[in-house]
């Protein structure tokens, strides 16, 4: 189990960010008036994905006038996932509260969502934006529709799966690994780590009050494309031949019980006199030929991911809860 060792701190907060300098010093003074209001232990680990504003000469200046602010900076955009992985790396504290730095998320919903954790035993409080200051055409329906296919296929009734206001008791995000363009699953992520009890909060969502969104439609075809992956790797990541020999098996069977039934088809009607066609001549024959050598290429497939995946250095690798 990896916790925080001998940490006395209550919150920590990951921000990750891009080009966001005109809004930090704002938002670290929001956010410090919240907690020291509710006299909560805590950090600020703000993670720099590569800006070119300024942003990160900005997080010195605040960390050497506030020592709960820390700060980690890339030296090019890697992406989100990969900001909030090293900053749970980093984080001590016994919630792990994610936020945007854009001053959309508001730090008056921590209390709450840190009592939620803490009292009411939740593994994950994921925010939910109710009412989305954002534009209904590009971000809000694309937004419904996304999020309606995530509940879906992952099975987790979030609204909002992909909200950055977050928190998470500390063990959650020492036992998952976010990579890629997973960071929109970590709810996803945590209940195959076996991290069930996961609930929602509706929270305030403000406009934008500088520079711009750094997300486009496409984040919503990606993301698609990322929740399709993810639910194929937690479904048959373990056990790739279940998937792979299955569909091919039925490939296999489907194309030669259709080859063997025109054969046959043909020679009856030969021996008994009547008109009939060659078997070489009929599209559907050669349709059946294609599934057969799919079906076996599928089935070789699911054996050398098999080998793949057991000779991984994550095959033996299990979240144990506790041991006594």
């Amino acid at each position: 189990m990896n916790t925080p060792a001998n940490s006395d701190k209550d919150i920590s907060i990951v921000i990750s960010l891009y080009n966001e300098v005109e809004s930090l010093t704002e938002l670290v003074g929001w956010i410090r008036s919240v907690m020291e209001r509710n006299g909560y232990v805590y950090e600020i680990i703000m993670v720099d994905d590569g800006s070119s504003d300024g942003s990160w000469d900005k997080i010195i200046s605040l960390s050497r006038t506030d020592r709960s602010v820390r700060g980690i900076s890339f030296r090019r955009n890697y992406g989100k996932s990969a900001a909030l992985y090293c900053g749970f790396k980093a984080a001590e504290g016994r919630v792990v509260v994610t936020m945007d730095a854009d001053l959309q998320d508001s730090p008056e919903e921590i209390p709450e969502m840190y009592r939620m954790i803490t009292e009411d035993g939740y593994d994950i409080v994921s925010g939910w934006k109710r009412h989305r200051k954002d534009n209904a055409l590009t971000k809000n329906i694309p937004s419904k529709i996304y999020n309606a296919a995530a509940r879906k296929i992952t099975g987790i009734r979030l609204h909002d799966m992909n909200c950055g206001l977050k928190a998470y008791n500390s063990e959650v995000v020492k036992n998952i690994e976010v990579y890629g363009e997973m960071h929109r699953f970590i709810p996803y992520l945590a209940k195959n780590a076996g991290f069930t009890k996961i609930t929602e909060k509706p929270v305030h969502h403000q406009k934008r009050k500088y520079g711009k969104s750094k997300f486009g439609m496409s984040r919503f075809v990606n993301g698609f494309l990322d929740l399709l992956s993810i639910w194929f790797l937690c479904t048959f990541g373990k056990n790739p031949m279940h998937f792979f020999g299955l569909t091919g098996i039925l490939m296999f069977l489907t194309g030669g019980i259709i080859a063997v039934w025109l054969i046959i088809s043909k020679l009856i009607h030969q021996s008994n006199g009547l008109d009939f066609r060659p078997v070489t001549d009929q599209p559907l024959f050669y349709l059946a030929l294609v599934a057969v050598l799919v079906g076996v290429q599928l089935f070789l497939s699911g054996f050398i991911s098999e080998l793949v995946s057991r000779n991984s250095s994550e095959r033996n690798h299990y979240n144990i809860k506790d041991t006594i």
